[in-house]
């Protein structure tokens, strides 16, 4: 026999028990999807340790959310296979994650997407859920794993294991079919109960329950900008010929790495520059970008003011920040904390009368926040623009039309900048943006604010809470959306992150993010940041660039 604890009550438990079964013997609910023992993440297929300490996780707990989603993800391609062989499992591609959405491209020429074959699909789904098949673990070496995905055509899975580090491999199984996933499984098919499966164009969309529910399972709101410069990013990749983890690690050890980022900031450089031409062909005057944190935004501001002095204009930073109402008129959270994330921290009115002022020729005493004693202070000097003058305008509410309401919309041009993964672990695996946004943040925040890799982690949730608040509602307002994310960084970003994450203490809520971000990088071989130019956005996260931030 083995002790236990669930929640602070003291079990007897059989020695060859799993976690599930002990979560069916004391009556909770098949909606738990993982368990956490000692601070680590378990699969309920598990065998329990004696002495474990035990905290069942449903879907309230994102490592628990993201179990679901990646289960669904196989349960999908499960289908595929019964359906369409490996044919199809090799070309029906994970293209995008938008939320609690997977867009899958379907590419199988002789045998075109219909309505009907969407509907097939959701019924094999559903049947398999029905039956609540076993999901399968299997541990096999790296080598076998190579051969067994090199015999079924998955090229994509050979290249990522050729650089694998780990003398063995985890693979799932779902009746006939196989597969690698990075991360854990739910235990049986049963548990994937909610999804819809929709054609949508040229992918297959499956829709899965919203953030922490198992209920809701609506479409989501569309788009179409967003999956615009997803699609754009994507088909950047195809040009680089880097649409996989294993891609960039044979453009590393061939030596091509240097040629790869100099062709990434080049097509970057481009696009900022066709954007400052629509900027001055609009004959704007007020710049408004917003987007999540880590995105780049303040580089990406210099370098759009760089764009436009080449076409002669005057470009002049302002930050939404210096609108802050004074500190004890912002609203609290639950907490008793001020909730610094809120638009009524804002002095809208304020912001709307000297935008105004500006564009009316006058001369306006602009704001600035004192944000040591929490006051609204004002310039000594004025400031008026003429009619080469451009306001280039960042904060997280930049594009909420609440800040834009009373201003002139001929004067405005929108901006929404966001780090979107352009780079997939492989057919099936995407990349996280918000995985990507963290390691930036990480890097950033020991380097320039003294904070370790634990306390950045632990206030992660807070900010992403923020985010869905504050900009993500409003991101279709852009008028042009700008993908900060470069294709090679997350092998730039590896040498500086993997120490900080490290020195997060196995005893404590946070070690277990840092290992799955820390098992993530290990995908990754290094690129020396000496290749990495002083204006690029990696800059601003990792030191040593040219602006000022």
């Amino acid at each position: 026999m083995r002790n236990v604890k669930v929640a602070g009550r003291s079990y007897q438990i059989d020695e060859e028990m799993t976690y599930d079964e002990l979560r069916a013997e004391i009556g909770l609910p098949d909606t738990i999807m993982l368990a956490e023992s000692n601070y680590q993440l378990r699969e309920l297929n598990q065998k329990i340790s004696d002495g474990d300490d035990i905290t069942f996780m449903d879907i309230y707990y994102a490592p628990a959310y993201r179990t679901y989603m990646r289960s669904a993800n196989l349960l999908f391609y499960t289908a595929i296979y019964d359906l369409l062989g490996n044919q199809g499992v090799n070309q029906v591609i994970l293209r995008h994650n938008l939320e609690n959405a997977f867009y899958y491209e379907y590419a199988l020429e002789d045998c075109p997407l219909t309505c009907e074959m969407v509907a097939k699909i959701e019924s094999c789904m559903r049947d398999m859920v029905e039956k609540d098949l076993p999901i399968r673990k299997f541990s096999m070496s790296t080598d076998q794993a190579i051969n067994y995905f090199k015999e079924t055509g998955r090229e994509d899975k050979v290249k990522l294991f050729k650089y694998r580090r780990n003398s063995r491999t985890n693979v799932y199984q779902i009746g006939a079919y196989m597969d690698y996933y990075y991360g854990y499984m739910v235990p049986n098919t049963g548990r994937i109960k909610n999804f819809s499966i929709k054609k949508e164009d040229k992918y297959i969309v499956m829709t899965l329950p919203k953030k922490f529910t198992l209920e809701d399972v609506n479409d989501i709101k569309p788009q179409p900008k967003l999956l615009n410069v997803l699609d754009l990013s994507k088909r950047w990749s195809k040009t680089l010929e880097v649409a996989y983890v294993g891609d960039i690690n044979n453009k590393i050890t061939n030596g091509d790495i240097h040629e790869l980022v100099l062709i990434q900031e080049a097509l970057q450089e481009n696009f900022l520059s066709r954007i400052a031409d629509r900027i001055i062909e609009g004959d704007k005057q007020i710049v408004l970008i917003a987007g999540p944190s880590s995105s780049g935004k303040t580089t990406f501001s210099n370098r759009l003011s760089i764009q436009l002095k080449i076409h002669g204009l005057h470009p002049h930073p302002i930050a939404l920040d210096d609108f802050f109402v004074d500190r004890e008129k912002c609203p609290k959270l639950p907490n008793g904390e001020y909730d610094f994330e809120s638009i009524e921290c804002e002095n809208i009115e304020l912001f709307q009368e000297c935008m105004n002022g500006l564009l009316s020729g006058e001369e306006v005493v602009m704001p600035y926040y004192d944000f040591i004693e929490g006051k609204s202070m004002r310039h000594s000097k004025p400031l008026k623009i003429g009619p080469k003058d451009v306001l280039i305008i960042e904060g997280i509410h930049g594009l909420n039309p609440k800040m834009s309401a009373m201003l002139p919309e001929e004067s405005i041009y929108k901006i929404y900048v966001s780090a979107l993964s352009m780079l997939s672990i492989d057919l099936h695996n995407q990349i996280q943006s918000t995985d990507g946004r963290l390691l930036r943040r990480i890097v950033r925040d020991a380097r320039l604010r003294g904070h370790d890799a634990r306390g950045t982690i632990k206030r992660w949730p807070s900010v992403l809470d923020g985010e869905e608040a504050n900009i993500l509602p409003y991101q279709e307002e852009a008028d042009v959306m700008y993908n900060s994310s470069q294709v090679y960084e997350l092998a730039v970003l590896k040498q500086y992150v993997e120490p900080l994450l490290f020195a997060i203490p196995r005893n404590c809520p946070e070690h277990k993010e840092a290992k799955r971000l820390l098992k993530f990088l290990d995908y990754f071989l290094n690129i020396d940041d000496n290749d990495i130019p002083m204006h690029s956005i990696v800059r601003e996260f990792i030191g040593g660039g040219c602006f000022k931030v």
